[in-house]
């Protein structure tokens, strides 16, 4: 349903709000999470759904900048419901759900990032969203990432991973890269290698055209030696 009714406005950011939809089956969590998003002035809840098939149906009407989606949900989970709402506008998982199965899958049909509850603050969430919208970034929790990359090293024909110079890497964009791996943030970044949040989305920016990549997660399998990577789709 669209929310409505009157609202306290703060005094207004810097950048105008992202405007994001709350997918989440679960009435008492979903009313913490929109409570918890309200409280920042960079973001402004324009919706919420209760399952998938609401999902869609709301980013069609709203257009929300992102949606937060939940996984497990009746009717239409999230799973289900991604590869069709990432053709509308940015998904971000948001759950609890820490599977890996669930997070490759997610991520490999569309999901810009996967985040599990009670691993981020609402700075580092606010920060994540602006890195989706904006384009580059693709958030991932450090145990979803650390979920992601022990499945893909559990794959029985994974190769080698490549070397920084094979894949045209600096050893500073290695070293960023690395970073990505384990799921740090551009601002964890910068703070590990010394190096403003600017000069890392650069790094990050130049990483990806490298790799011929648009998202953390692809770049992340690249970097660990898989071809298709989740959250990159084949086209031709």
């Amino acid at each position: 349903m669209t929310l409505s009714g009157p609202a306290q406005r703060k005094p207004s950011s810097p950048m105008p709000p992202i405007t994001v939809l709350a997918v989440d089956d679960n009435i008492i969590v979903r009313a913490g999470l929109i409570s918890l998003l309200e409280a920042s002035d960079g973001i402004r809840v324009i919706g919420e759904a209760g399952d998938g098939a609401q999902a869609i149906e709301q980013t069609r009407a709203l257009e929300p900048d992102v949606v937060l989606l939940d996984v497990r949900m009746p009717v239409r989970d999230g799973v289900s419901s991604v590869e069709e709402l990432a053709e509308l506008t940015k998904v971000v998982m948001l759950t609890h759900t820490e599977d890996p199965e669930v997070i490759e899958t997610a991520l490999r049909r569309g999901a810009s990032g996967y985040l599990v509850h009670g691993h981020f603050t609402l700075d580092e969430l606010e920060r994540a969203l602006r890195e989706v919208v904006h384009g580059n970034g693709s958030p991932l929790s450090p145990i979803a990432a650390t979920a992601l990359l022990a499945s893909m090293r559990s794959a029985p024909t994974a190769p080698a991973p490549p070397r920084p110079t094979d894949l045209g890497l600096t050893d500073r964009e290695a070293e960023v890269l690395a970073a990505i791996a384990r799921g740090l943030p551009n601002a964890a970044i910068a703070k590990d290698l010394f190096l403003s949040e600017k000069t890392v989305k650069n790094h990050i920016n130049r990483i990806f055209r490298k790799l011929n990549v648009s998202t953390r997660a692809a770049a992340i399998a690249r970097w660990n030696g898989h071809g298709e990577a989740p959250g990159e789709r084949t086209t031709g």
